[in-house]
């Protein structure tokens, strides 16, 4: 085997070892897998941030397809508050990854990082009931789009399918499951990621082989963590996702101290 062919090898090996992760935090967490995608790309692959952030996007498509379908089987997906948080995030998205050019990351990173932190301390105060339903009315509907709107806008300026802002406002504001919280974020991301995913291509922003390799590998092992969270007490998944949100907040802030400091040192 040529040298030129061992690297496409390995750097393919990387990419569904990537994936492999993605899929299992997927469905245990309800999120699309890019908050694990967009850091590893650009440590293992040697991606930029908008590249890995276009590119997890592409990758989130088909991880949360899997992810979605295991809930519904289970019948743990609401498809009419998913079908009006979509209806805001795939405009969200658009205006994402028209932001994604014009804004400093590390002013998005420090709002985001305090956002997580206040879900954080709310994940420990509100514990979901699994027979908890959502109550649609007609300001529920609204806040529904509004919250799909923000986060559509998230997941196409940071390439995260927005599973981190959805869950958390599914139980703690709209006062679902935890497990009808998952499901319904990753039908969400289905359309959102697509929205997103279009919009990078135009701008020539997503390594499709990369994303295809990353998505098909998570696949795999979505079902898995499906599993995970369906078997965990309600208490324990908080404690778990609370966990998951800090190490997504520390990622954030030290990314964000980074870049400060080589805009100080490039002045």
């Amino acid at each position: 085997m040529s040298a030129s062919r061992r690297r496409v090898v390995v750097r393919i090996a990387g990419f569904i070892g990537i994936g492999l992760v993605a899929g299992v935090l997927s469905g245990l967490f309800g999120v699309g897998g890019g908050t694990i995608v967009v850091p590893l790309l650009v440590a293992v692959a040697a991606f930029s941030q908008r590249l890995a952030s276009g590119t997890s996007s592409a990758a989130i498509i088909p991880i949360a397809a899997v992810g979605a379908v295991s809930y519904a089987l289970a019948g743990h997906v609401d498809y009419l508050a998913a079908g009006l948080l979509a209806a805001g995030a795939v405009v969200g998205a658009q205006i994402g990854v028209r932001l994604l050019h014009r804004l400093r990351e590390s002013v998005l990173r420090w709002i985001f990082v305090g956002f997580l932190l206040v879900v954080v301390v709310s994940l420990f105060i509100v514990i979901p009931a699994r027979e908890a339903d959502i109550g649609i009315t007609g300001w529920s509907g609204a806040a529904l789009v509004l919250t799909g709107l923000i986060t559509g806008t998230a997941s196409g300026l940071i390439g995260v399918g927005g599973g981190i802002i959805v869950v958390p406002a599914m139980i703690l504001v709209f006062g679902a499951s935890d497990l009808v919280a998952k499901g319904t974020s990753l039908l969400m991301m289905i359309p959102t990621s697509l929205s997103g995913t279009i919009g990078n291509i135009r701008r020539r922003n997503v390594d499709l082989v990369a994303g295809l390799s990353v998505g098909l590998a998570a696949c795999a092992t979505a079902p898995l963590g499906v599993l995970l969270a369906a078997a965990l007490d309600p208490r324990v998944a908080n404690i778990l996702f609370a966990g998951f949100l800090v190490a997504i907040a520390v990622q954030l802030a030290v990314r964000a101290v980074r870049g400060w400091r080589a805009r100080r040192g490039a002045e």
